[in-house]
């Protein structure tokens, strides 16, 4: 298992701007919770699945198998 940042630099650019606005929290919810605090739990719990690969909701991180 491999966790990486999204080879798309503006993609990383505008989801990092969203975070420094949100205080951490992810720009694509409206929630802030600690589920929603980067890395969310979403992407937690899709991580500890050894089937999952693929992008965070916010498509700042990739997990590859």
């Amino acid at each position: 298992m491999k966790i990486t940042l999204n080879p798309d630099e503006e993609t990383v650019k505008i989801v990092k701007e969203g975070l420094a606005r949100t205080g951490g929290y992810c720009p694509c919810v409206r929630e802030r919770s600690e589920d929603t605090k980067c890395m969310c739990k979403e992407f937690r719990e899709q991580i500890k699945n050894p089937d999952f690969e693929g992008f965070c909701h916010c498509m700042l991180y990739y997990k590859s198998k």
